[in-house]
């Protein structure tokens, strides 16, 4: 069974930091890439953040390279995304998501390979 739950999500300052959490299946961590996505108030969905099986592979959107950080931690079928260094452009609704047609992560995200969905977790960035 396939599912995911992001956690983590609030409010913080510029410059700040906050760590989402997407709980998901040891059957998704070990045959799928999983990624990050973001939506902003009026625009539409874009890629953050993958990682593929066993970490073998990252991909991060070049706005935030750097800042981001894509993990997972296998014993408690959890992927996490450290966020520092935040800005108010990262305010977002923040979905982890099963992309099944992969395992590995490319150097461009194709939406709809991702398949599953969690329910978002909200990113607001202000002064």
């Amino acid at each position: 069974q396939v599912q995911f739950v992001e956690s983590g999500g609030g409010q913080v300052q510029p410059g700040g930091s906050l760590r989402l959490s997407c709980r998901t299946s040891e059957f998704a961590l070990n045959y799928y890439a999983i990624g990050w996505f973001r939506q902003a108030p009026g625009k539409g969905r874009e890629a953050v953040a993958c990682i593929g099986t066993s970490g073998a592979t990252t991909y991060y959107q070049d706005s935030v390279k750097g800042r981001f950080t894509i993990s997972g931690d296998k014993a408690n079928n959890v992927v996490y995304l450290q966020m520092n260094s935040l800005k108010p452009e990262d305010t977002a609704v923040y979905y982890c998501a099963a992309n099944t047609m992969r395992v590995r992560c490319m150097s461009t995200q194709i939406q709809h390979e991702y398949n599953y969905w969690g329910q978002g977790t909200q990113v607001t960035v202000s002064s």
